[in-house]
């Protein structure tokens, strides 16, 4: 079998074109020899530090440029990637760094806002994570220029990036996304948007306001990109203003975003009366996922930056896109169009069995996208590939001409602003407190962010505490986009005869 790393990705254009810039920072530009060489550097220094091939290694980074520099770092040391959310808690984190074995993590030291370093060194500890590396101030210790040094062979089927990802048990799960994985989703998506861009356009570049920890900003953006020579241009939060100065002063050809985003930039420009002709000069094709594009925003958009936004559908076990409307085919709103290449979707029954076109059935997936499996967990591995097909949970239909929709998501799964939320896992984290006795969760219809999280809540006897009080404990101890902002106190709750709570009939 023949050698295969993510790493490859950045090293192709490193060695094709090493002068292009590959990473805008502000002010600040690396090109591809220097971030190639930097993550060449990291990686020599953790492998002199005891790092070795098969390891997994943490990244808790927003988008920075530690964040490409730190990735490939890891992956040229042979270790494996495990990005962290930055928005976790250090119970959270501790969570992830246990269950995932890591062996180290590199985390931004963070700002007073959002103390990032601070809280990864208390989950280390807590989880019993040997080395926690901060990022700048450990780096110029750790990087070494070593002309000995040599990335460890890895194999397409080696694990490259495990990705955390919740279930309806509220546990979450560690998907192991092999090299071969990651590099044929990215080269994927490269091939997807190429046909947007001309020749003549030159080497674009592409505004990454999603977060890197995530799977779609990593492949469809981050690791696409370089390997087709693309300028990254890295946003560490999303504010509508600084996208539009963005897309004028940086000349931005591709965006991709989530519905809400497409959303606050289109209520932005008419609140502030914007002239967006110097914003949409330069933009060739958009692209969105995590929720489905209200046809009405779609179409505004569209309209006023004079850009086509493709739709497309993936998850964290598919690395991630499994459908995306596509350029060569007219979109069709609604869907999240067509399988990509080598990728197989199919819509079964209760039995197993496809529906015919046009039938609502179980998405399921098969190809070279789909992990090799949750880490350290066998029977949800093989129960979420049952069949030799990924089990996605989602409900969907496809129709004659092969379009994918998604109409209905997991049981009890909530969709906030593009991030899935799993009810359990907020519940289990609200029976922790002293006064509640019991808990359940459900998504309520929110104008801006399509859901919003409800918590239903019975206290127990003889307790006191104000829903107000609830949220502010909820905020401390759970990631902003987890907590749940609505309280209802209840005496009860219904339940059915076995004793699950009737969430229909919270609904």
């Amino acid at each position: 079998m023949a050698t295969l790393n993510l790493s490859s990705v950045l090293e192709h254009s490193a060695r094709l074109t090493p002068d292009r810039i590959a990473i805008t920072f502000g002010s600040e530009h690396l090109t591809y020899a220097e971030l190639d060489a930097r993550a060449t550097e990291l990686a020599a220094g953790l492998q002199a530090s005891g790092i070795r091939a098969g390891d997994h290694v943490a990244l808790s980074c927003p988008n920075l440029p530690f964040f490409p520099i730190a990735y490939f770092g890891i992956l040229k040391a042979g270790a494996a990637v495990v990005p962290i959310n930055v928005l976790l808690k250090p119970r959270e984190i501790a969570y992830h760094l246990r269950d995932s074995n890591a062996k180290a993590v590199l985390a931004f030291e963070g700002t007073p806002e959002l103390p990032i370093g601070e809280m990864v060194t208390a989950a280390a500890a807590e989880a019993g994570t040997p080395r926690v590396i901060l990022m700048p101030r450990d780096l110029a210790s750790l990087m070494r220029d070593d002309p000995a040094f040599h990335p460890p062979r890895r194999e397409p089927a080696d694990t490259a990036v495990i990705l955390y990802t919740s279930g309806t048990t509220g546990h979450p799960k560690g998907a192991e996304l092999t090299h071969a994985n990651m590099v044929g989703n990215a080269i994927t998506s490269y091939d997807m948007f190429r046909p947007a861009f001309g020749a003549a356009d030159g080497p674009q570049a592409t505004l990454i306001t999603l977060p890197l920890f995530h799977s779609t900003a990593q492949t469809t953006q981050m690791n696409a990109g370089l390997y087709g020579g693309f300028r990254l241009v890295l946003l560490p939060r999303f504010e509508p203003a600084a996208v539009l100065d963005a897309f004028a002063r940086e000349r931005i050809g591709l965006w991709v975003a989530v519905p809400t985003m497409y959303w606050a930039l289109l209520q932005h420009a008419k609140a502030a009366g914007t002239d967006l002709s110097a914003a949409a000069a330069s933009l060739r094709l958009c692209a969105s996922g995590g929720a489905p594009m209200p046809l009405a925003v779609l179409r505004e958009f569209e309209q006023v930056f004079h850009v086509r936004i493709l739709e497309g559908y993936g998850l964290s076990e598919t690395a991630p896109v499994v459908a995306f409307n596509q350029l060569q085919r007219p979109s069709k709103p609604g869907t999240v169009g067509l399988p990509v290449f080598g990728v197989e979707v199919r819509c079964l029954d209760e039995h197993d069995r496809a529906v015919p076109a046009g039938e609502r059935g179980e998405v399921v997936v098969r190809g070279p996208n789909v992990m090799k499996g949750y880490y350290a967990n066998p029977d949800a591995t093989a129960e979420a590939k049952r069949g030799g097909w990924f089990r996605t949970g989602d409900i969907g239909q496809i129709d004659a001409d092969g379009y994918l929709s998604i109409v209905d998501r997991r049981k009890d799964m909530i969709l906030r602003g593009g991030f899935n939320v799993y009810p359990r896992e907020i519940e289990e984290t609200l029976l922790t407190h002293p006064a509640v006795s019991l808990a359940a969760v459900i998504g309520i219809p929110d104008e801006r962010l399509g859901e919003e999280i409800k918590a239903f809540v019975v206290l127990k006897p003889g307790q006191q505490v104000s829903t107000d009080e609830l949220v502010a404990w909820a905020r401390r101890e759970m990631a902003a986009f987890k907590y749940p902002r609505v309280v209802e106190l209840r005496d009860t709750l219904p339940m059915n005869a076995s004793g699950k709570v009737l969430k229909r009939a919270l609904r």
